[in-house]
């Protein structure tokens, strides 16, 4: 015969959920109503059986009609399009009462009911640190930010960012390479990718690292949530470092609430020239740490830089110190480097055609070049 003992256990697993899944989703009831509620209440159960006398002492008429009202249709499709995503071995929905629920983020103004996790569970309990910067970021920055996150993940910390374009990308494929992995804090929910250009990307942390957001399935990637996720992104960081950004970078608003949430704020320098490093700049102004090192995170995080990644020969070939010496930390005209150099341009094309294949320079338009400092 067949043995039954465990319904009652998935029963009251999937009653659970779907009392999670009618606070999260009732009509007019954000994070602070909800935190509210449960903080009176204990429980979402206990909420949505109240009734509307109970709870229009502590919300509105509006939000109290809304938590008592029947499962709507759609709310119904939900809930069964979320249990039948959990059934797989890899997803995860943790609430805010679980004992998984990380307690950094817990401590937040407005921390997340709900956190739906593709992928390793375990890093919300490790050592993490936030890599984040701009979608239009240079050659040099991508390469600061992935060098920076691989040594980090290097050295046992879980670097967190956002699954965008640019920094964020580089910095989720630098610490793929490390021990301490990545998680991707998403403005969607996790059964859509957002950008579509990042998907192998997504599917590769989903397998090492893991994804997280607080939407539900089906969320499409609106304009709206995704500063709104940057305040997970710090929230579960000790610390925030910002490679690059702009004076109105999205970026910033990471860093604010970093600050805000009292985490650590490092950001790299760069040319006073670039408009990529206004914000960066800005933020040391401020008094975010001026970072030229990844030692300098890992000190004032007192952290110890245990496991490092197999040093990378960076040295170009030794015919090239005069050309790269020449090229210096700016952009550089053509015609300039010619007169620094005095040298034939057919030859001086084809040393640089071999420094940009070995990844020591990069063409930028108007006729100029620059070098990528590692």
């Amino acid at each position: 015969m067949q043995d039954t003992a465990p319904q009652p256990a998935l029963e009251q697993r999937a009653t659970l959920i779907t009392d999670w899944l009618r606070l999260d989703q009732a009509d007019g009831v954000g994070c602070r109503s909800a935190h509210a509620l449960l903080a009176v209440f204990g429980t979402p159960g206990a909420i949505l059986r109240a009734g509307p006398a109970a709870l229009s002492s502590h919300v509105t008429p509006a939000q109290a009609r809304a938590l008592c009202a029947p499962v709507r249709p759609e709310l119904a499709t939900l809930i069964a399009a979320t249990l039948a995503w959990l059934a797989d071995p890899g997803h995860h929905l943790v609430t805010f009462h679980d004992p998984l629920y990380p307690p950094a983020l817990a401590e937040i103004a407005d921390p997340p009911l709900l956190l739906y996790v593709s992928g390793r569970i375990d890093l919300l309990a490790q050592p993490l640190v936030a890599v984040v910067g701009s979608r239009n970021a240079s050659v040099q920055g991508r390469v600061d930010a992935e060098s920076f996150a691989a040594a980090l993940s290097g050295a046992g910390l879980c670097v967190v960012s956002g699954l965008a374009l640019g920094i964020d990308t580089a910095a989720h494929e630098g610490a793929l390479r490390g021990a301490g992995s990545t998680i991707a804090v998403v403005g969607t929910g996790l059964d859509r990718v957002y950008p579509a250009r990042n998907r192998a990307l997504a599917h590769r942390i989903a397998g090492h690292g893991c994804i997280v957001s607080e939407y539900a399935l089906g969320t499409p990637p609106l304009a709206a949530n995704f500063p709104r996720r940057n305040r997970i992104i710090s929230g579960l960081a000790a610390g925030v470092l910002v490679v690059e950004a702009a004076a109105q970078s999205g970026s910033l608003i990471t860093a604010q609430m970093a600050a805000e949430q009292g985490r650590e704020v490092f950001a790299l320098p760069g040319s006073i020239h670039s408009a990529l490093t206004k914000g960066c700049h800005r933020l040391i102004r401020e008094g975010a740490q001026l970072v030229e090192t990844v030692d300098d995170v890992l000190a004032a995080m007192r952290v110890s830089p245990l496991a490092r990644l197999t040093p990378v020969d960076d040295a170009a070939p030794h015919e090239d110190t005069a050309l790269l010496g020449a090229l210096g930390h700016e952009p550089v005209a053509l015609d300039e480097l010619l007169a620094r150099l005095t040298i034939d341009p057919g030859a001086l094309g084809a040393r640089l055609l071999d420094l940009e294949l070995a990844g020591f320079v990069t063409q930028l338009p108007g006729g100029r070049v620059q070098r990528i400092w590692r």
